[in-house]
């Protein structure tokens, strides 16, 4: 029988304790009904529009606070425990505007207000970041940083002219000493079990044992997904299982020739790894969602969740990608071209949990690509999201070729015919149309909200046309002449 205790967090120079939140109750409505902080905005209540963001604080490996912006709208409220929340109100206790409030009033970056606040908290985790390692951030750097929040009136130049001049004002930074101390503090308390039935178990083996034991909880990773099952389709979550505390399965590390990402290492910590490793994926990583949505959502959620639309399973099965999955205490692997049975079907039994994403080194030689296709170019669902592999030997003939879509079938998949279409072969036009024409035997895609079938099936074949271009033996084209934006 596991013991339950309130939930304990850093809020407004005190430590918080709460006895009775339901496990699903957001942040967002615990600050507006309950501390009346009602600068922090309800927009969309999906974590698209960003008015509702607020910074996050908790403690890195070093002991250093590591602040992020995250949606309150989608955060459940028992993940903060043992963590520190700001917001908006935080910045100015005494009256006094903050340099990044003070640049958005000089530089008219207001006007309806509704937005302002989550701009301001976004602005703010990216000030403090530079405040720290002594830097600026570029007004591109800036426009990244600002992905995830809409404004419908403004206009983002002025936004981005003041996130460029709150540097220029004598610095206010945030002191780190006493939300670090009350963190420490808070670290020595047991791991949490609410009475509402949120469970966050600090040990990977604790965590197996507590699934095996309740096949019927929810997994909760960042609650990207999740959330949105509360908010928008009203579902009734009595028990979740939340994977936030155990360090483990947050670590990103380079295993031997394997990169191994921790089912609840964060988007943002996942995809910045596969970056470094192929840099010409730091485009799909920076439009893989909005910042704060790439801080809370995990990898190995967004694997295990099984959309057809996610971004991350179409790079990791091109590069051979394996799912380390654990029940109880038995461990297996399992190659992830094998995991997914049907449109949001997978192999996992019941009780049993993806623990880890092993990525294997690519072959010396090889060609990495992945380009996300959406109607807008960031925070947008893709219509069609394609990633490549592709190595040639020394006669510039194939001698490894991976293609695989997002948005073209029921599940993310390889295309199988394609490959076969280019296997040994030279990497000329006449081995490009016929991978383009064997697309049309691998998938047969829907039309919907975001595309149809025709303009998929059009646009996987421009793509591949995309990488022929970039990778032809034979005068490639740089990669800036085939970019969409400067």
């Amino acid at each position: 029988m596991t013991l339950t205790r309130p939930i304990r967090f850093f809020h407004r120079q005190r430590i918080v304790e709460i006895a009775d939140a339901p496990a699903t109750r957001s942040v967002l409505d615990w600050l507006r009904e309950d501390e009346q902080a009602v600068g922090t905005k309800e927009g969309c209540a999906e974590g698209d529009c960003g008015a509702c963001t607020v910074v996050v604080g908790e403690l890195a490996d070093d002991g250093r606070l590591k602040l992020e912006t995250v949606n309150a709208c989608i955060r459940f409220l028992p993940t903060l425990d043992g963590r520190a929340l700001f917001t908006v109100e935080d910045l100015a206790p005494g009256g006094l505007l903050h340099p990044v409030q003070q640049a958005l009033v000089e530089h008219h970056g207001s006007q309806c207000g509704f937005c302002t606040p989550g701009f301001v908290m976004s602005l703010w985790a990216c000030y403090e970041r530079h405040q720290d390692t002594g830097t600026r951030p570029t007004r591109q750097q800036l426009a990244d940083e600002l992905a995830g929040n809409l404004c419908r009136c403004t206009g983002y130049r002025p936004i981005l002219d003041a996130g460029l001049a709150m540097f220029d004002a004598p610095p206010l930074r945030l002191d780190h000493a006493p939300v670090a101390a009350a963190l420490q503090s808070l670290r020595a308390q047991p791991a949490l079990h609410t009475a509402s039935g949120f469970h966050a178990p600090r040990s990977v083996d604790e965590l197996a044992a507590l699934h095996e034991a309740r096949p019927g909880a929810r997994l909760l990773g960042g609650g990207t997904d999740i959330g949105l099952w509360v908010n928008k389709q009203l579902r009734v979550l009595p028990e979740l299982i939340w994977t936030g505390e155990v360090a483990e399965l947050r670590r990103v590390e380079r295993r031997d020739d394997a990169l191994v990402i921790g089912a609840a290492a964060s988007l943002e910590d996942a995809w910045a790894a596969l970056a470094a490793e192929h840099p010409q994926l730091t485009d799909l990583w920076r439009r893989f969602a909005s910042p704060p949505v790439r801080h809370a959502g995990t990898m190995g959620g967004n694997v295990a969740n099984g959309s057809p639309i996610g971004d991350s399973a179409p790079v990791l099965l091109v590069l051979d990608a394996r799912l380390v999955l654990r029940r109880g205490e038995r461990v297996r692997e399992l190659a992830l071209d094998q995991f997914y049975v049907d449109y949001m079907k997978n192999r996992l039994e019941a009780g049993e949990f993806v623990q880890a994403i092993v990525v294997p080194q690519a072959p010396p030689g090889s060609v990495v690509r992945g380009w996300k296709i959406s109607k807008r170019w960031d925070s947008d669902i893709s219509a069609v999201c394609a990633a490549f592999r592709l190595r040639l030997d020394e006669d510039g003939r194939i001698a490894e070729q991976r293609i695989a879509f997002g948005g073209m079938a029921a599940t993310v998949k390889r295309a199988a015919a394609a490959e076969a279409a280019l296997a040994g072969r030279r990497w000329d036009e006449a081995a490009l149309r016929a991978a383009q024409a064997a697309l049309e035997a691998d998938y047969q895609p829907l039309s919907d909200l975001r595309a149809s079938a025709g303009y998929r099936m059009q646009v996987a074949k421009n793509l591949l046309e995309r990488l022929w271009l970039e990778t032809r033996p034979d005068a490639p084209l740089p990669t800036a002449a085939l970019e969409l934006r400067a």
